[in-house]
């Protein structure tokens, strides 16, 4: 695709990844290779395609290098303008600034960014040299969004809370700072792997200095490099991220121009509606200072669409806010999915909910839900997590209430009454893999008292403890019980709205009580006790009156056959009294007697809005500091569940805390206070009585996982954990014999055994480019998301290529020598590669292991 009106190059409409520099103020290509560094004098363009739901979502994104100029940096805007014309405005497009990028962009390069030093407009030139001479030290930031910035060569640059990575082109030393934590390097060791495997094709040795004492040989080199370190390392200054208080801080201002001004007016703040965006204007929604929006409306004129960047910037001025923050455009139509939530409720056109459900507008009769095959919930975890079922609700129950701030056994006649003036513990218990599994979910009455509530969490945490720490909790708040819950009393859960279902009640119960029975099935059934007067019925329902005479089934107009069978059931439980069934409108005179009289009540059908299926989003928590900041994770996979980390999942009727099994216990501890906060601070102004659901590390349920795309149930048995990375690279600290050169550094062993070293052959450096952003030496580039452990030594011919018929079908015996036969896929050409997987290879060793193993069974790779 290329425009005959610009000076766009050829652009590819396909899936995944493509960058550009700005060269002589032109788009020039970078090489996959390459992705993932970025000159700070220059400026990049980054186009991302994915599938959705709903089709593609592309965003487009431009990237300020701090040293890049001006003109550079107006030539990306541009550009970046044009292309959203030529891709018929439905990239979300982005403004990115060095060190400050957002979550979306970083999500692209998931082992991290390396800013390297020059560029076009510095005046550095990129010329081609020996890929091993090279001298650098590089401070890596970050646990989830991990960067790497070229820093002088000087102990100067060093503190004690970082990665430092000492890259001397055949050696790589990493220097862990006495204050990091696993995951910093674990991120750490896998940018220096990233590095060996892609820029020295394997040729390098990576040594890793965890604690100087232990390491003499290595800081060694080091002092050679740097020279005698003299002095205390200072602290490491932590990040300035913003605070979730911040972040809700949300405002929406109209923009427009006036005799020439810009004018921006102020028009609302959170909580926002949808309704305030009208398609004939631009607005710019300013999220605390943290981040820029600009909607473009579908009916707003060119002028104002060309200038959106234009005038964000100078929204930013005028505020005095950073000149790093932040900037989104979106279009009318195009909105992305943290956009929308910001807003109370985003409503679209012909949304599908979940499976089995479908609103569509302008129809206000009620919804018909097509009912789910349970037996699909274990093939199809998505099913479990979109339907909020752990599974069939088959297994067992056991029931207690708090009495006396003690756990008191409640009689399983009655289990499924919940009263209101009461705490209750329900333990459920279900087989998966021939294994038991537990859910524990803790109710809270709305009367309860607060001590009732503190006994029932701290009683949870022994029952618990009583199950071999394994069991999912579940904070349940009085009338938000989840779908499982209901479920599992199949069709039987009653909640009344006070007393106490125990033996000694301190008041009588009431002569005359009416319950709303909503429900189908005996799946999604439950009766809630509400005031019994008129205007507490509703047409669209069933309502049961228990006085001490009969009780009545009232059957509003727009309630179904299969709603009334339910409510029968209920009836049973709720009064012993003769059953009469009444239909709206044919009431006698005692109903209304019993209610109070007759009074006005809801009648019309019940609207069903088209809610947005919601995106759901994975958070790091973190309120050490005292402020509550939380990092978000775009794209999120399986791999981002670290072990030392809490982790929130937000996927809006449920929040999951993901308690790592090395977490510390102060984030621990406080794990259901940060759940608290984040729904407290949220900008659409969420419901602080949204069930809280706590997973441990290895006992994750199914309604859980189905949110990731191909969760591994062995990961946490099967995956290296930082020390057993850290050892596979060998004994570094054996090393007896070191020669510098300042050009170069090679480590020689007296003995001959290389299996203590992390040294395989490789290829030899790249070919030459003509472009200024591929004429470097292989070593100015690192491919961020390299295959790193997946990836094997390729052939000692210095190419490392074959055809696929060479490879495709063939016995150890009959490949070529030097291939590795668990391997065969990593020696086709990238055309070949592309042509059999239908992916490039960095998509393929982005999968999971077995699914790896299972195309290439089908290709004939295996």
């Amino acid at each position: 695709m290329a425009d005959g009106d610009t000076n766009l190059p050829p652009i590819e409409r396909r899936l995944g990844l493509q960058i550009w520099g700005i060269e002589n103020m032109k788009m020039v290509p970078v090489p996959e290779k390459a992705y993932g560094t970025f000159f700070e004098g220059d400026c990049y363009i980054i186009l991302h395609s994915k599938r959705t739901s709903r089709g593609t979502a592309v965003d487009l994104h431009y990237w300020i290098g701090k040293d890049s100029s001006q003109d550079e940096q107006g030539a990306a805007a541009m550009y970046v303008t044009q292309l959203d014309t030529a891709l018929r405005g439905n990239p979300v497009q982005h403004r990115e600034v060095q060190g400050h990028e957002s979550e979306t962009f970083q999500s692209y390069f998931r082992n991290g960014i390396i800013y390297k030093k020059g560029g076009v407009a510095s005046g550095f030139k990129h010329v081609e040299t020996n890929m091993y001479n090279i001298k650098r030290l590089l401070h890596v930031k970050g646990k989830k969004h991990v960067t790497a910035t070229e820093v002088a060569l000087s102990w100067d640059s060093f503190n004690k809370g970082d990665v430092f990575l000492l890259d001397l082109g055949k050696v790589l030393i990493q220097w862990n700072g006495p204050n990091c934590n696993i995951a910093e390097k674990s991120r750490g060791l896998a940018l220096a792997r990233s590095i060996r495997d892609s820029e020295r094709g394997g040729r390098a040795q990576i040594g890793i200095i965890d604690n100087e004492k232990d390491s003499p040989d290595l800081l060694k080199i080091m002092k050679m490099v740097l020279g005698e370190r003299r002095g205390e390392l200072r602290d490491a200054i932590p990040d300035t991220k913003a605070d979730e208080l911040q972040k809700a801080n949300v405002r929406l201002y109209h923009v427009y121009e006036k005799d020439n001004d810009l004018v921006v007016q102020e028009i609302a703040t959170r909580p926002l509606t949808q309704d305030l965006l009208q398609h004939e204007d631009c607005y710019i929604l300013d999220q605390g200072g943290y981040k820029i929006y600009v909607w473009r409306g579908k009916a707003s004129n060119q002028e104002e669409k060309k200038a959106a960047f234009t005038r964000a910037v100078g929204f930013i001025q005028a505020k005095g806010y950073s000149p790093s923050t932040n900037i989104e455009v979106i279009n009318d139509g195009a909105e992305s999915a943290m956009f929308k939530q910001l807003f109370q409720k985003w409503t679209e056109k012909d949304e599908t909910l979940g499976l089995g459900k479908i609103y569509t507008v302008g129809k206000t009769a009620k919804v018909e839900q097509v009912k789910f095959d349970t037996t699909q919930l274990h093939a199809r975890p998505e099913l479990a997590a979109e339907q909020r079922m752990v599974d069939d609700a088959s297994g067992d129950i056991e029931v207690w209430r708090i009495e006396d701030l003690q756990m008191q056994p409640v009689n399983p006649k009655t289990y499924g009454q919940f009263y209101g003036g009461d705490c209750y513990l329900v333990l459920y218990t279900y087989l998966r893999s021939g294994r038991p599994h537990y859910v524990l979910y803790m109710w809270q009455g709305r009367h309860a008292s607060v001590d009732e509530i503190t006994a029932c969490a701290l009683n949870a945490i022994e029952l618990d403890k009583k199950h071999g720490d394994e069991a999912v909790q579940v904070r349940v708040t009085m009338g938000k019980e989840p779908a499982h819950f209901l479920a599992i009393f199949k069709g039987k859960l009653i909640i009344y709205e006070g007393g106490t279902s125990r033996a000694q009640k301190s008041t009588p119960e009431p002569a005359i009580r009416l319950f709303q029975v909503r429900g189908t099935s005996e799946m999604n059934t439950k009766a809630t006790e509400v005031p019994a007067r008129a205007s507490s019925l509703n047409s669209n329902d069933v309502f049961l009156l228990a006085t001490n005479q009969v009780c009545y089934l009232w059957c509003g107009k727009g309630c179904s056959g299969d709603e009334r069978e339910m409510a029968k059931m209920v009836a049973d439980i709720v009064s012993r009294r003769d059953k009469h069934t009444i239909l709206e409108g044919q009431e006698p005179a005692e109903f209304w007697e019993a209610l109070g009289g007759k009074a006005p009540y809801a009648s019309e059908k019940r609207f069903q809005e088209q809610i947005t299926h919601y995106q759901p989003r994975l958070f790091e928590c973190s309120n050490q500091t005292g402020r509550f900041i939380m990092t978000e994770v775009v794209g999120f996979c399986q791999e981002d569940l670290d072990e030392d980390d809490v982790m929130l999942l937000d996927t809006w009727e449920e929040i999951f805390l993901w308690v790592g099994k090395a977490s510390n216990t102060y984030e621990r501890n406080e794990a259901i206070a940060s759940a608290k906060e984040y729904l407290k601070t949220h900008p659409a102004g969420r419901d602080l009585a949204t069930p809280i659901i706590l997973v441990k590390q290895g006992c994750e349920p199914l309604n859980f996982t189905g949110w990731f795309n191909a969760w591994d149930p062995y990961k946490w048995s099967d995956g290296k954990s930082y020390e057993e990375m850290k050892n596979s690279l060998g004994d570094m600290s054996a090393i007896s014999e070191i020669t510098v050169d300042l050009n170069n550094i090679s480590l020689s062993k007296k003995t001959l055994s290389m299996t203590n070293l992390a040294v395989s052959s490789t290829a030899s450096a790249s070919p030459e480019y003509k472009s200024h952003f591929n004429h470097a030496d292989s070593s100015s580039y690192t491919n961020s998301s390299s295959y790193t452990n997946s990836s094997p030594s390729p052939m000692p011919n210095g190419e490392g290529i074959y055809s696929r018929e060479v490879l495709m079908n063939k016995t150890v015996d009959e490949l070529p020598e030097g291939v590795d036969p668990t391997k065969k896929e990593y020696y086709l050409s990238d055309a070949d590669f592309h042509d059999i997987f239908g992916k490039s290879k960095h998509e393929f060793y982005q999968m999971p292991k077995w699914k790896q193993q299972n195309e290439k069974k089908q290709c004939g790779l295996f």
